[in-house]
Formats: C-alpha cells, sequence, structure tokens
C-alpha cells in the first residue's frame, strides 16, 4: 500500500536494536510501515502521499513522560503565568507587572510551580513587599515547590486568611509581630495547606477549560513529547473533573496519548474510594489515545511523604501499613496496577513490607506496579522491589532541590538521589519523567540534562559518573522503557514497523551539542500516529491552527509556557531593564540599562551613573 507520510533525509534514532540505521521512515494508517533506505521507501509513494525533507535533523521516537499531572494542569493552563525556564528574578517580575496589569477582576495572577528561586541569578524569591508594590489590588499566588507560597495583600484578602485563622495541621500561616498573616505560607511539612489555598481561586469556564487543555498539550507537542502517563492528583476528583479530557478523546482532539491513574481524594475513605472505581473502569479500558492505567499516585494520605529538602523528613503514622494494606489488596485483587509516591527510604522499606505480605496471600503475579520518586532508595529495598516485580519512575525533582538536600543531608548522599544506575543494573523496569506542572518543569529536555549531566538547574553539580547515563540510555528512559509503566511494551517507543508512528523531529542534534545545551532542545517536527501535531522553523507551515488561547487576558498569549534562555550578555540586559519594574527607558534619565550594566561606573556622566546603580525614580 502506498504511504500516507514519508519523512526523508533525516538523522533517524530508531531505538531498535540490532536495526540498520535508515534514511527514511513510511507511515501508513498511523503507524510505522517502512523504514529504510530512501530509494526503497520513497518507491512507496503516490499522489496523495506527503513527503517531508526533514534537511538532516535529528529524529527521535516520541517522548513519553511516565509522571505528570496534564490532566489538571490542562484545566488550568491558560490562567497560569509560566515562570518555567526564566533565568532571572527581574525579568519574572517584570512578567508578572504586566500580567497584573491586564488581568481583571475577580481573577488571580498565578505562578504555579515549574521554577525555583535557584535558577534566577539573583538566587532569591520576590519579597512580599515586592509582590504589594507591583500587585497592590489584584490577587497573586506564587507557588514554590512542595514548600511554600507566596500570597500579596489583595490574595490574604479574598483567601479570608486573618489574624483569627489558625494554622492547619502540617502548614503554618506566618505571621508579623501583630499575628497578622503576612502573605508566606509554609509547607511543615504537608503542602496541603498550599493547594487548599489555590483551591480557592477563580475556575475557568468549560468552554475556556478545553481550549486550554489543547493549548497545553500542544505546548508539549513543541519539546517532542507524544505521551503522558498521568499520575492524578489533588483536587482531581473522577470522573467528573476528566470530563474535559474525555470530551477531547471523544472529539478526536488529543494531540497527546494520555493513560490516566486514580488517585484517592478521601482520607480515611481511600479503600472506597478505589472499590467505587473499580466498578465504574477497568485497566487498558479506553483506546490508544486515551486509556485507564490503575490507581496512584496517592494509594493512602498516611503514606504521602512530600519531598519538602528544607523539613526534616516526615515522620509516617503509624496507622500506615494497615491503611496500605486495606488499600493494596483491593487493587492485586482488582488486578489493578498501581503507583505509590515515595521520596524516601523509609517509606519505600515500611510500604515493601506491606507489598509482600500480600503477595503471600494474593500473589502479584506480573502485575505492573512502581515506585515514584525514591530519591533515597538503598540497594536493599531495590532488590526487594526486583523481587516483587515493580518498577520505579523517576523524576527531575532534585533539578530544583538539590541544593536543599545537600545542605540537609550533605553532598555525599546526594551523589545518587536516586540511584538510577543502580536500578537499571539491578534489571529493574526504570522510566523516567517529570512530574509537572507544580513542583518541576513540564520540560522533558531538562530532564534529559540532568540524566546525563547530574547537574541541578542552578548549576550544581550533584552526581559522580556511576550515577549519570549516557544520552541513548536516557533517552530510552523517556521513549521505550516508559511504555513498561502502562502496559504497552512493543507498541510504542521506537521508530519500527508495527509501533505507533510518534516522533519528534529536533531543533539541535541530541547527540552532538555540548551538555549544557541539551535542555534548550525543542521539536521543529512533531508526529502523533502519522499525523503532525506541531512544526515551527521550515516546517511551521505544516502545523495545524490552534484557535487564540482563552481568555484573552491568558498568560500563555502573551508569554507563552516554557522561556527560551537568551545568551548571558542579552539576559543580563533584561534583568537591568526590569530591576526597577520597569519596561521602557526611565522618562526622567533616559539610561540604557543593558549598555550601563556593562560599563564602569561614571560619575560624570548622570545617564549611565542611574544606569548603574539602578534607577530610583520609580519610588517617586
Amino acid at each position: 500500500m502506498a504511504a500516507d507520510l514519508i519523512l526523508t533525509n533525516g538523522r533517524f534514532t530508531t531505538l531498535d536494536a540490532g536495526a540498520a540505521v535508515p534514511e527514511a521512515v513510511a507511515i501508513e494508517g498511523g503507524k510505522f510501515s517502512a523504514v529504510g533506505s530512501a530509494k526503497e521507501i520513497l518507491a512507496l509513494a503516490d499522489e496523495r502521499t506527503r513527503v517531508v525533507d526533514l534537511r538532516g535533523r535529528r529524529v527521535v521516537p516520541g517522548l513519553i513522560d511516565s509522571h505528570m499531572h496534564v490532566i489538571r494542569g490542562g484545566l488550568n493552563y491558560n490562567m497560569e503565568l509560566r515562570w518555567d525556564g526564566v533565568r532571572s528574578l527581574a525579568d519574572a517580575m517584570h512578567m508578572l507587572e504586566r500580567q497584573v496589569a491586564v488581568t481583571p477582576a475577580p481573577q488571580w495572577v498565578r505562578v504555579v510551580g515549574g521554577f525555583t528561586e535557584l535558577q534566577f541569578v539573583e538566587k532569591r524569591l520576590p519579597t512580599l513587599d515586592e509582590l504589594n508594590r507591583v500587585a497592590p489590588d489584584t490577587p497573586v499566588f506564587i507557588l514554590h515547590l512542595y514548600d511554600r507560597a507566596l500570597l500579596n495583600r489583595a490574595a490574604l484578602r479574598v483567601c479570608g486568611y486573618t489574624k483569627d485563622t489558625p494554622n492547619p495541621p502540617g502548614g503554618e500561616i506566618q505571621r508579623d509581630s501583630n499575628g497578622e498573616p503576612t502573605g508566606l505560607l509554609l509547607a511543615k511539612p504537608n503542602a496541603l495547606i498550599l493547594y487548599a489555598t489555590l483551591a480557592k481561586g477563580p475556575k475557568l469556564p468549560p468552554e475556556y477549560q478545553l481550549n486550554s487543555t489543547r493549548h497545553f498539550m500542544r505546548e508539549m507537542n513543541r519539546l517532542g513529547v507524544t505521551g503522558v502517563i498521568d499520575a492524578g492528583g489533588g483536587f482531581q476528583n473522577y470522573p467528573e473533573d476528566y470530563e474535559i479530557i474525555r470530551k477531547l478523546a471523544d472529539d478526536g482532539e488529543l494531540t497527546l496519548r494520555i493513560a490516566y491513574n486514580l488517585f484517592t481524594q478521601n482520607k480515611g475513605g481511600e479503600v472506597a474510594d478505589f472499590r467505587k472505581w473499580i466498578g465504574m473502569v477497568s485497566p487498558g479500558q479506553g483506546d490508544d489515545s486515551f486509556r485507564h492505567n490503575g490507581a496512584g499516585e496517592m494509594l493512602v494520605f498516611s503514606a504521602a511523604d512530600f519531598e519538602d529538602f528544607r523539613e526534616p523528613r516526615p515522620d509516617l503514622p503509624a496507622s500506615m501499613e494497615t491503611e496500605l494494606e486495606g488499600v493494596v489488596r483491593v487493587l492485586v485483587e482488582g488486578r489493578w496496577p498501581f503507583r505509590l509516591h515515595a521520596t524516601y527510604d523509609e517509606t519505600i522499606s515500611r510500604a515493601l513490607d506491606v507489598f509482600e505480605k500480600v503477595n503471600r496471600d494474593i500473589p502479584f503475579g506480573g502485575l505492573h506496579w512502581f515506585f515514584d520518586h525514591a530519591e533515597t532508595i538503598s540497594d536493599r529495598n531495590i532488590d526487594r522491589v526486583a523481587a516483587l516485580g515493580g518498577g520505579i519512575a523517576v523524576q527531575h525533582r532534585m533539578v530544583y532541590q538539590g541544593e536543599y538536600f545537600v545542605e540537609r543531608y550533605g553532598a555525599r548522599a546526594a551523589e545518587h538521589t536516586p540511584p538510577v544506575r543502580k536500578m537499571l543494573a539491578a534489571g529493574l523496569p526504570v522510566g523516567a519523567g517529570t512530574d509537572a506542572t507544580r513542583v518541576a518543569s513540564y520540560n522533558p529536555w531538562v530532564s534529559l540534562a540532568w540524566l546525563v549531566t547530574g547537574k541541578t538547574i542552578g548549576g550544581l553539580s550533584l552526581y559522580p559518573e556511576d550515577n549519570r547515563l549516557d544520552r541513548e540510555t536516557a533517552l530510552r528512559l523517556w521513549t521505550e522503557r516508559n511504555t513498561w509503566f502502562s502496559s504497552e511494551e512493543g507498541k510504542k517507543g521506537q521508530i519500527k514497523v508495527g509501533q505507533l508512528a510518534d516522533l519528534a523531529v529536533l531543533s539541535a542534534d541530541y547527540f552532538a551539542v555540548p551538555e549544557d545545551e541539551i535542555q534548550d532542545i525543542e521539536s521543529v517536527l512533531t508526529i502523533l500516529g502519522g499525523k503532525i501535531v506541531h512544526g515551527a522553523e521550515e516546517h511551521a507551515s505544516l502545523a495545524p491552527p490552534l484557535p487564540p488561547a482563552m481568555p484573552d487576558w491568558s498568560p500563555v498569549r502573551t508569554f507563552g509556557g516554557y522561556q527560551r534562555r537568551v545568551a548571558p550578555s542579552q539576559g543580563r540586559g533584561q534583568a537591568l531593564g526590569t530591576a526597577c519594574f520597569a519596561a521602557d527607558p526611565c522618562a526622567v534619565h533616559g539610561h540604557d540599562r543593558a549598555r550601563a550594566l556593562l560599563s564602569r561606573i561614571p560619575a560624570s556622566d548622570e545617564t549611565a551613573f542611574w544606569g548603574v546603580l539602578g534607577c530610583s525614580c520609580w519610588a517617586f
């Protein structure tokens, strides 16, 4: 049969071990139909075949994120100002000020994770005074990792936080000397206070949520992602909060393949949640675009060990084993795959005690189950996971929190957090992901750079060579190895005849660029099931149209998503240009901030003098 689409003149990384490196590929009916020489592939073209010349670019299988909160993230994406990738606080605050200016009441300006203060050249968060100055009336909520949220005075008012508001369990409302809330919320160590506060904000109406989800999926396509395993999330109820993604699936508008897990929402009612859902949906139910994947990452509230490395490791309650056993028995009896959030080895040890006990009574028998995160897992527990047939999905949370871990536990303890090479050597299924959007960024290339270099986004080298991966192995963790976690081995993850035709054509050669530039890679052409879902640069005309982001004040319209890095000199100029939160040159002194930053202080020249020291006109 003639091909629907032929891609030629590319540098194909098929990840098909032992296969010859092809010159071209053909796609028919949503699958790879031929992989080989340009001559034999081009012979499959007829008048309806689209032939795309890739101009020598690197091609990889479509990336798969094994742990992301894409369904929840999609519902909110158009409302959120993303600081992902921004490298100076001055630039971030300039973005915030611009967004405040266009955000109508009663909406908030929200920066919901995906960044760390350590990525900024200033190495700090904004102060509450800075937030109140740029946003005196518009509520502003900024979430930083799992550890804190910053609220301006307007946000405190609409949330109802007053002198009389008590601290919730596991959280702290910081107060001034008069007992009034300052605007700083701390997880000590439970992040519930942060997420419960965020949940007080307005939501988008359904038609905007549809648009928002489409834009978020397209943003992922821009980065070469074609598949996601959704790990559920707090305040994400089933089935009501899945109606938007289900409608997009029914209408054929998904541009990501999504396998979704169900996350309990009721403390003390976890068993009831899963018994109910087992009667509603079965693992694998759906199709290659949208399918159910099992339980987790939250199975019981008592097992949640949030990784706020600024706080001591939390001690889980004595009831954890009993409560977890009840849920795991229900899941294994129902043959539901499951995943469990576990940061610390102490949590993993206790969970494995439960799993081994259940397995003695009801054998797991090949059921796919796994831990998420596992930053401090021990060698002994790696072997226990292997013995039970489990896997581990790792995420690049240490990119954003590595410095905090080192500060608390030391550089030596951080060298294998997580011990990815040891997991692979033990024969475990190991896959990679991001845990986006609230903690780490959704950018897969930041994760791939971390796996290869062992560095944080702030530049700290965490890992010795024995815990870093070569580029091909890292890529496999983002493609074929992730298919185990959705029980789809052999169906996708490689450029191979018979597999789903998902791939990304890259902006730069992943295998040739300097290590520091891996994080900057994007896709110029992303294909899902043989259909083009994203195009840029020479392939921009092939991209399908996408309606503008809704509402019209959406930060996505102005800023997009992940922010590209700029050249150091340009970035320094940008940082100076926004240091007093004004985009234009000072009307009084007219100084050129970028030029002044790179100059010596000329005290005789008032314009350049103020340019170096920082214009104070805003204060008047």
